[in-house]
């Protein structure tokens, strides 16, 4: 049987012939100029031109559509390939200026589950380390339709896929993370750690972390609206990856701890240690292929009881916080910077600044904030 397209094997024969340097070059002849612009253009696409027939299927509306035996799976298709095209930050960009970044956010209120989360993806896909892209969504309210998928579709997964477009839509976008406050986004994202889904769990303390990192009082309203509690419940879970999501933000609230005159987690420490305590005792009992692959859980443990309780966990003193063959970790800081809050005030108090004068005449070089103003 014939084979059918071009000859890719005599292509590469010929190329290589030809520009190994062992044979003089020569002028191509008209013949084989046109056979060889005739091979690329056969498996060359107008990228620009195939999102325009894109566009222009999204604005068709969907009874249309049916009607001409275009099915739902079709649909996703499509939007499979849309998101070829969009990786590259120009293409993304010039989506917008074709007229087809309005009907794919309209999609996200489509009638089916799986295109509203499919939309949801290639919206994700655009604004991701995009600003440009990001300006363009937010000034076509697009944020409204995603946090509305977010917070209530019935779906699973459009609310999953939903969550990670807004978190590539408002990192490093300060408009966004505003209209996320605004919009009640953090009720959603406590909702989001109840779910049953680990990859919903996951993304939601993915962001939960960037948007402490990012604003201090931000960790003031996840404390206050219970998040804690949940955090602590997820860092027994049996998935690993949202066991180290949670202890991970579990960190990030500890480095606020000390600026409060309590700790933030001042009613649940209690709990929060047998928490670590249940950890520590799971990691000792693993497997030595399990301990390598747990790296940073035991990490992020050890860190959160030096953060909470000023001392090393179990785990420096079994000998499980750096194995054979393994990098040790960055020096231990947390007991420094992450005191309780008594010692922290104590330190910080007119009495010990007092004393600390009278024992040194001549003060150092501090590097950062300084005391508390009067």
């Amino acid at each position: 049987m014939a084979k059918e397209g071009p000859n890719w094997d005599g292509l590469l024969k010929w190329s290589l012939a030809h520009s190994d340097g062992t044979q003089p070059t020569r002028n191509l002849s008209e013949e084989d100029k046109k056979w060889f612009m005739e091979a690329m253009q056969a498996q060359t696409i107008d990228v620009v031109k195939r999102m325009k027939e894109i566009t222009l299927v999204m604005q068709t509306p969907e009874e249309v559509l049916e009607e001409h035996g275009v099915t739902p799976t079709d649909i996703e298709d499509m939007l499979d390939e849309l998101q070829e095209h969009v990786e590259a930050i120009d293409m993304a960009n010039d989506l917008h200026s074709i007229g087809g970044l309005g009907p794919l956010l309209n999609y996200l209120r489509n009638s089916h589950a799986a295109i509203r989360a499919k939309a949801a993806d290639v919206v994700s896909t655009i604004v991701q380390n995009n600003p440009k892209s990001q300006q363009l969504v937010m000034e076509a309210n697009g944020l409204e339709p995603l946090l509305s998928n977010f917070s209530s579709d019935p779906d699973v997964a459009v609310r999953t896929q939903a969550l990670g477009a807004i978190s590539s839509l408002i990192r490093n976008n300060r408009p966004g993370v505003a209209a996320f406050r605004l919009a009640n986004g953090y009720a959603s994202l406590r909702d989001a750690l109840s779910s049953d889904s680990v990859r919903f769990q996951r993304k939601a303390l993915s962001l939960i972390q960037y948007l402490m990192q990012e604003n201090f009082a931000d960790s003031n309203v996840i404390t206050e609206l219970g998040f804690p509690r949940s955090m602590m419940h997820l860092a027994s879970s049996e998935d690993a990856q949202v066991r180290e999501a949670a202890l991970g933000s579990l960190l990030e609230l500890a480095k606020h701890k000390a600026d409060e005159s309590g700790s933030s987690l001042s009613d649940e420490d209690a709990k929060l240690k047998q928490v670590l305590q249940d950890r520590i005792e799971s990691i000792s009992s693993m497997s030595p292929e399990d301990l390598g692959a747990a790296k940073e859980e035991r990490q992020l443990v050890d860190s959160l009881w030096s953060a909470y309780f000023n001392e090393p966990s179990a785990l420096r003193q079994k000998g499980l916080l750096v194995l054979p063959g393994e990098d040790a970790p960055a020096p231990d800081v947390a007991s420094k910077h992450f005191e309780p809050a008594l010692r922290a005030w104590a330190a910080n108090s007119p009495a010990a600044a007092n004393t600390s004068s009278s024992e040194k005449k001549e003060a150092p070089l501090l590097l950062g904030l300084g005391p508390p103003s009067q």
